[in-house]
C-alpha cells in the first residue's frame, strides 16, 4: 500500500521535495500557507526546474491544501510520513497542525535548515522524530508555483540528502526515506544526525546571513577579499562551538572542519587552503549569477530570516558551552538591522 505523504511548507525546498515525490507517483499533499501558491499549482501545475533539460517539468498529480482545508484530512486516510518544510520560527504550530492526522505509526520528518527536531519531538515525541538535511541542494521559489534548482546534481560527487534518526540507529523507515530521496538526487542514511546538521549549520551559517546583508551572490561574497574572510571566520567559530558541544562534524561543503577553524584561527597554510576552494572558477554553476542563500532570498521578498536559529543558535551556543563566536553575534546583529530596515543590504554593511 502506497504511503500517505503531507508536506507542511509547499515553498523551495518543501515543493521541490514533494512535487518530485509526486511525480514519481506518489500520494503527496502540498500544504502551503500562501494562498496563491495552492491556486496557480491547481490551476497550472507545480513547475521544476534545474540546470539539465531533463530537471524540467511540470507536476500535475500532487493533491493541494491551503491552511484553511487541512481539517479536510480528519476524513481521509490518516498521514504516514508529514514533511515539515517550514521557515524554523514556525516549527512548532505546523507540528501541532499536522499531529492530529498522523496515522498510529506516523511521523515527522524535519526537512528544514537549522536544529528543528527538538521542536518537533515537542509536539509529537522523540519516537515520532526524524530528520533530513539537504545538503547543497540551492533550490529557490521565484514565482508562485515555479521552483529552480540553481547547481547541478550531487549525483556521486557529493551526497545531498542524509536521513537519520535522533538516536542514531538505522531503521526500516530511515531506509524507505533514503529510497524516496533517491529518485530526486544522491542520498543516504546516517547514524550520525547531529553531526550532519551541525555541520549544515556550519555551511548555512557562512553563505546565508553573508548574502542576506550583502546582497550579493555566494560568487561574489567569495570575490571580495573582506567578505570572504569574514564568512570563514564564521566557518571557524561554528566548528569550535560544535566541538566543544561534543559533535562529530563531517565535512562542510568542500572544507575539512578542523583546516577550516585553523583558517580562522590565523594558520597561514589553512588559510590558503581554505581560500584557494572558494576561488572562483572552482566550481562551475552556470546559474551562480542568480544563486541566493534562503535567507537572502526572504530579504528581497520582505520576509522574516531565520538568523536567530542560524547564527544566533551558534552564537548562543557558544557562549552556553565557553567558546566566543562573537562574528556569529555580528552578523544577527547586522541582518536583523537589514530586517528591519535600519540596514540597506550592501558589502559595506560587512567591511566589504
Amino acid at each position: 500500500m502506497r504511503k500517505r505523504i503531507a508536506v507542511v511548507g509547499a515553498g523551495a525546498l518543501g515543493g521541490y521535495v514533494g512535487g518530485y515525490l509526486a511525480h514519481h507517483g506518489m500520494d503527496v499533499t502540498l500544504i502551503d500557507m500562501w494562498p496563491e501558491n495552492i491556486e496557480t499549482i491547481r490551476k497550472s501545475g507545480l513547475e521544476l526546474d534545474g540546470v539539465t533539460p531533463e530537471e524540467r517539468f511540470t507536476v500535475t498529480k500532487a493533491r493541494t491544501m491551503h491552511l484553511t482545508e487541512v481539517q479536510d484530512l480528519s476524513k481521509q486516510k490518516p498521514i504516514d510520513i508529514a514533511f515539515v518544510a517550514v521557515k524554523s520560527y514556525d516549527t512548532e504550530w505546523a507540528t501541532m497542525m499536522i499531529r492530529p492526522y498522523l496515522a498510529p505509526d506516523g511521523y515527522v520528518v524535519s526537512l528544514q535548515n537549522c536544529l528543528n527536531e527538538e521542536r518537533i519531538a515537542s509536539v509529537v515525541g522523540w519516537g515520532k522524530t526524524v530528520g533530513t538535511i539537504a545538503s547543497l541542494i540551492s533550490v529557490d521559489m521565484h514565482e508562485a508555483a515555479r521552483i529552480r534548482r540553481t547547481i547541478a546534481k550531487g549525483g556521486d560527487k557529493h551526497t545531498v540528502f542524509r536521513v537519520g534518526e535522533v538516536h542514531g540507529r538505522i531503521t526500516k523507515r530511515i531506509e524507505e526515506l533514503r529510497e524516496m530521496f533517491a529518485l530526486i538526487d544522491s542520498a543516504k542514511t546516517t547514524t550520525n544526525l547531529w553531526g550532519e546538521r551541525w555541520s549544515k549549520l556550519c555551511q548555512n551559517g557562512m553563505r546565508n546571513g553573508v548574502s542576506a546583508a550583502t546582497g550579493l551572490s555566494s560568487g561574489d561574497c567569495d570575490r571580495n577579499d573582506a567578505i570572504r574572510r569574514f564568512s570563514i571566520k564564521l566557518g571557524g567559530e561554528a566548528v569550535r562551538v560544535g566541538q566543544a558541544l561534543g559533535y562529530q562534524i563531517e565535512k562542510i561543503s568542500k572544507f575539512d572542519p578542523e583546516r577550516l577553524a585553523l583558517a580562522a584561527e590565523g594558520d597561514k597554510a589553512a588559510l590558503d587552503e581554505i581560500e584557494k576552494l572558494m576561488a572562483p572558477g572552482s566550481n562551475v554553476n552556470p546559474r551562480a549569477d542568480i544563486q541566493r542563500p534562503s535567507m537572502a532570498q526572504d530579504i528581497i521578498k520582505g520576509r522574516r530570516t531565520e538568523i536567530e536559529f542560524m547564527n544566533g543558535y551558534v552564537a548562543e551556543r557558544g557562549q552556553y558551552i565557553g567558546v566566543p563566536a562573537p562574528s556569529h553575534r555580528t552578523l544577527t546583529d547586522v541582518v536583523k538591522k537589514v530586517e528591519r530596515g535600519e540596514l540597506k543590504p550592501g558589502p559595506a554593511t560587512l567591511g566589504g
